[in-house]
Order: C-alpha cells, then structure tokens, then sequence
C-alpha cells in the first residue's frame, strides 16, 4: 500500500444544518480526480468554466461524508453557509494543490478555532454524537453564535490573504 493520502477529515466553522435541524461540522474530503472536475462541465446547469455553480457540483463529488448525512449532493453544498463553502474551498486547494504544511494549515485552522482541539487528518472515522448537535436547541444556537464570533475576531489576515491566492489559483487551474 502506498503513503499517500486520500482522504482528510475537516470541521466546518459553521456547519450544515439538515431539514431535521441537526447541525453537522465534522466531515471527510477525499482527492479529486480529474473526472471530478471534467464531467460537471459537462452538466447541462454550468455555463462555463467560471460559472459558480461548478464548484457546487465538484465540491459534492469530492465530500464524502458530512456528520451523519447520508449521501452528499449538490442540495447539500448549495444549503451550506457561505464560510463553510469557502472553507471547502480552501481544504480542496490545499488538499489537491497544496503541500502538507498547507493542508495543516487550512485543515488545523478552522477545527482549532471551532473546537479548541485538533482534528485528526490521518484517518476517516465514524461519525459521532460530538459531530450531530441540534441546531435548535439553544445551546447549539450559543455555540453557533460564539464560533461565529471567534472566527472574525481571530481571522489571521496572512492566513485571508493566502487563502485568497489558493482560491484564485485553483480557479485559474479548473478554467
């Protein structure tokens, strides 16, 4: 077996609240291939290389676990909050593009800020009670709102620059 890594696990700085209500932050990414990126073009819904709906549909081929949601689609990347969308967005540069100080940089950020602990990337686990919290009870709300604030008020700007570069890169690279 080879050393290489497919797969890296995340934890969105928002995260995805399904119709019941469950709020889910922990998921996995695996590498894209070049389908991945060559068949959405093809859909019928994407005008061109630019259109944004693009990154929609290759971000759900791509994320292959979300909390406890079974399936991913592009329903669920689109019912995403625009952080998290962007935080996908830099954990596929930086798995996909990156070396491995990016991927820990891009991967480690977010889930030291949401959680105050590290988020192991070496392996895929199976989801867990800490990965589904109700979104509607009011801690879960707190929760939300402190994460929310934490994430402005923590923001590196080295890191928002060098996350805008790895977006403009991998678009350039997907046009």
């Amino acid at each position: 077996m080879s050393g290489l890594q497919t797969e890296f696990d995340f934890f969105l700085p928002k995260g995805f609240v399904d119709e019941q209500g469950q709020l889910h932050r922990a998921g996995t990414m695996r590498l894209a291939t070049a389908r991945d990126e060559l068949d959405p073009l093809r859909d019928p819904r994407v005008r061109d290389a630019d259109d944004p709906f693009l990154t929609i549909l290759v971000l759900s081929r791509v994320v292959t676990r979300l909390g406890t949601v079974g399936q991913i689609t592009p329903r669920e990347i689109e019912n995403l909050f625009a952080a998290d969308l962007a935080y996908l967005q830099d954990v596929y540069g930086a798995i996909n593009f990156g070396n491995t100080e990016e991927i820990a940089a891009v991967i480690d950020d977010a889930s030291s800020r949401a959680t105050g602990a590290r988020v192991a990337t070496s392996h895929h686990s199976e989801p867990t009670s800490a990965d589904v919290v109700s979104a509607t009870e009011p801690d879960g709300d707190a929760q939300i709102a402190e994460d929310a604030a934490a994430d402005d008020h923590q923001q590196d700007p080295e890191f928002v620059v060098s996350r805008r570069t790895r977006v403009q890169e991998v678009g350039r690279r997907q046009g």
